[in-house]
């Protein structure tokens, strides 16, 4: 069986992980821990340069919800243009209407902007009213591939809502898993849904070299001296894990 092993980054030290471990797709984006953000010109230009294989790049204005404005949107349609520039090939985008529904207006004019480099769907469709009529709007709308966690805390809870997308979407687009998958469960999830795509980051806690640290204040919620970063021996367990299969 054939898989495809998507790592998700935010920095070019982890994208070059991920290659070098074997994953064949790259999402960049800044800010991880937040669900993640567009990435930065700069990363995203290097990334492009020194990678060999796709790098899709998120288009996320900011933390919190897909609601977006006239002003959001403006801002999105300049980094999809960059992002073109730069090499990406792929968009990842997502925007929802106050109740709950794919914003099919705002999604058009990303994806028109994005042209002629395919629209992603992101984990927005995890905040989805009714997740069967929203597959069938991105079909229409010509999305090419759907990441979500089957509306569950992580992939493997949501495993069974999976398997009935990837069963409605027969075709039209891919249906990949992502949300705290590893090495101990992407078997499993595969089975279960018979997914052929997974997406995952792989990260692990890294603790700062700084040899001098101040003490007496802080310029986050969370520890200033750590940071998080692909983990090579992580990534090799998951892709092990389903190519032993």
């Amino acid at each position: 069986m054939t898989y495809t092993f998507e790592v998700a980054v935010d920095s070019l030290d982890s994208a070059l992980i991920a290659r070098a471990c074997g994953a064949q797709r790259i999402e960049l984006c800044a800010d991880l821990p937040s669900g993640g953000l567009t990435p930065s010109p700069g990363l995203l230009e290097l990334a492009c340069q020194r990678l060999d294989i796709p790098v899709a790049a998120l288009i996320r204005p900011r933390r919190g919800d897909f609601l977006y404005s006239d002003a959001e949107i403006a801002v999105m349609r300049r980094d999809i243009d960059f992002a073109r520039r730069a090499g990406a090939s792929a968009v990842v985008i997502g925007c929802l209407t106050a109740d709950g529904s794919v914003d099919c207006q705002r999604m058009g004019q990303l994806i028109e902007q994005a042209l002629p480099l395919p629209a992603v769907f992101h984990r927005a469709f995890d905040m989805c009213r009714d997740p069967f009529a929203t597959l069938e709007r991105l079909a229409g709308l010509g999305i090419s591939r759907l990441l979500t966690s089957g509306q569950a805390q992580s992939a493997a809870a949501g495993a069974p809502l999976i398997a009935q997308l990837v069963q409605q979407a027969a075709g039209r687009l891919t249906i990949m898993p992502g949300g705290g998958i590893n090495a101990g469960n992407i078997r499993p999830i595969a089975r279960t849904t018979g997914a052929r795509e997974f997406h995952f980051s792989a990260r692990r806690q890294a603790d700062s070299r700084m040899i001098y640290r101040n003490p007496r204040l802080s310029l986050g919620n969370s520890d200033d001296y750590a940071r998080w970063e692909a983990s090579a021996e992580r990534i090799r367990a998951i892709l092990s894990a389903l190519r032993g299969a």
